[in-house]
């Protein structure tokens, strides 16, 4: 199926922010929107595949988040909103700020990982704009001061030690990919995955790891989830090694409005490890 593909920018509170719409072709009436949120250094290419399965029934908004894939990670110059943070918060703002600015009312979202955390923040906030939500590879986690430490100072050298030659080493891709998967993608999957995590900015990057993985998130995310008054399937990957299944297993529990799928034999990206499976647990709760 040839689909229909249509690519911009945006400006959301000063930032040029990348846009792109999949929809089936030929559509006559007008379908619900659902939007893709990705995660830490990352883009909504990686949603792409998954978008395309479910054109059939949703007019597909994916976009990429302040500072990572092709979204801009500074203010236009004589913009009001020259400085800017990393909080999820703000990221949250801005996902209203791309609804309006496109004139979308009330949508489905779709997030991942650190998206998810953004996702679930946005839900509570205007829960007026969320038909229903997804949550992939999300959950709550305890502080631990010597762990989060560590990561901090380990996150903060990954994210400068970034040299764009790295793209060209032969199978590069799959060595960097690993720790994130149980099944392995294709070599343009990963390599796309590889590209963006160079492309992002150190600022945005960096700061959303600060903010992502800190105290605060471990007090926040918990109240988010009691929250929810949206409909939430959360699916988790059986072997995740960076959001384990178990963190998803407790988010679902502080809450009756949120329904846990774990995908075996899958881990940190199961929409694209097991796509088949996802997208019959997606389809049966959108459909329910």
């Amino acid at each position: 199926m040839q689909l229909d593909l249509k690519s911009s920018y945006i400006n959301i509170n000063g930032v040029q922010h990348y846009y792109e719409w999949i929809k089936a072709p030929g559509q006559q009436q007008k379908k619900p929107v659902m939007v893709f949120l990705h995660g830490w250094g990352g883009s909504g290419r990686y949603w792409t595949s998954t978008a395309q399965a479910l054109s059939d029934g949703f007019d597909c908004l994916i976009y990429d988040l302040r500072g990572f894939g092709r979204s801009k990670a500074t203010a236009i110059e004589g913009s009001d909103f020259q400085v800017l943070s990393y909080e999820l918060v703000d990221y949250a703002h801005e996902l209203k700020g791309l609804l309006d600015a496109l004139n979308l009312d009330k949508v489905y979202l779709n997030a991942h990982s650190m998206g998810g955390s953004i996702a679930a923040l946005f839900i509570n906030l205007y829960p007026e704009r969320v038909e229903r939500a997804i949550l992939t590879c999300s959950g709550i986690f305890e502080y631990d001061e010597k762990t989060f430490t560590t990561f901090h100072k380990f996150s903060r050298y990954v994210v400068l030690f970034r040299p764009k030659w790295l793209a060209k080493i032969p199978l590069v891709d799959k060595v960097f990919m690993a720790r994130f998967l149980y099944r392995s993608l294709p070599t343009a999957i990963s390599r796309a995955f590889l590209e963006d995590f160079l492309l992002a900015d150190f600022d945005a990057a960096y700061g959303t790891v600060l903010t992502s993985v800190s105290k605060e998130a471990t007090e926040w995310l918990p109240r988010q989830f009691a929250q929810f008054k949206v409909p939430t399937l959360l699916v988790a990957g059986e072997y995740d090694q960076i959001i384990p299944a178990e963190m998803g297993r407790q988010a679902a529990a502080l809450n009756d409005n949120i329904e846990l799928a774990i995908l075996e034999d899958t881990a940190h990206f199961p929409m694209l490890e097991d796509a088949p499976t996802y997208l019959e647990r997606v389809r049966e709760f959108i459909n329910r």
